[in-house]
This record gives C-alpha cells, structure tokens and sequence, in this order.
C-alpha cells in the first residue's frame, strides 16, 4: 500500500503540472486568436463551440480540477491509512484540503477575478504538498531487525 500512496501522490503532482500546462497552451491560443481577429463575447462563450484548436486546454483543465485531482486525492487519503508511511494521513490530509480550496478558488474566481491569483497561489502549495507526500512514501523503508548488542 506503500507504493500506491507514493504513486498517487505523484500522480497528484503530475496533474498540478498538467493543470498548469493547459491553461497556458490556452491562453496562448486565445492570445493568438484575437490578434488574427477573433473576438470573445457573451455570444461565442454560450455557443459551445471551441473557436481554436487550444480551446482545449480549458477544457482539460476545467475536467481535471473538477474530477481526476480530486479523485486522487481522496483516494490518496484513503490509501494513507494503509500505507504504513509516518505521516501519511496528515500529508494526505493536507493535499486533499488544498484540493478542496483549489477547486473553491477555481469556481469563485468566475466571479471575483482577484481570487485567480489565489488559486495559482494554491496551486503550487498542492504541488509542493503532493510532492512532500510522496517523498514521504519513497523515504520509508521495511524494519530491520534489531542486532543483538556485541558483548564485550
């Protein structure tokens, strides 16, 4: 259970880089398609359709947040109670919360755009906490036998 703790949260880290990747790969789209002319309004917005092929990126980012992170991360708490890992629950613990503010951040921020920043804020702490969850996993090695004491 050790190794399934240790993947997932690297897993979870993988997926901040992911995150981080896509929403970029958009933006940069978008930038590219208002300089060639497009336009972004309330119209394009309700139409449904992706004007450019890094629309995408939005849209795996928007999946991800919502549904693979999160499930990684429950799932990741729930392997910490087995994984034998000092610690584990609360690193677990702690990237969960992270996830349950990132996602709060990422639906607040719709409106009230200042709390963009903070979920890119958030977003490298979740990083950074996966990733101490993990090295937590990956530093634990099986008990060695205690060695009887040399008698002098």
């Amino acid at each position: 259970m050790k190794q399934v703790y240790k993947v997932l949260a690297y897993l979870i880290a993988i997926e901040v880089a992911v995150q981080a990747s896509m929403v970029v790969w958009f933006d940069a789209g978008l930038g590219k398609w208002i300089g060639e002319g497009g336009v972004v309004d309330k119209t394009l917005v309700e139409s449904g359709q992706a004007p450019f092929p890094e629309f995408l990126g939005i849209v795996i980012h928007g999946m991800n947040g919502m549904f693979v992170i999160p499930a990684l991360a429950l799932l990741l708490l729930i392997s910490s109670f087995w994984a034998k890992v000092p610690g584990a629950v609360k690193a677990a613990g702690l990237v969960l919360l992270l996830v349950v503010l990132q996602v709060a951040f990422g639906i607040f921020g719709h409106d009230i755009p200042l709390v963009g920043a903070v979920h890119g804020i958030n977003a490298l702490l979740l990083f950074g906490s996966a990733i101490y969850a993990a090295r937590r996993g990956a530093g634990v090695s099986a008990p060695v036998a205690a060695q009887p004491a040399a008698q002098g």
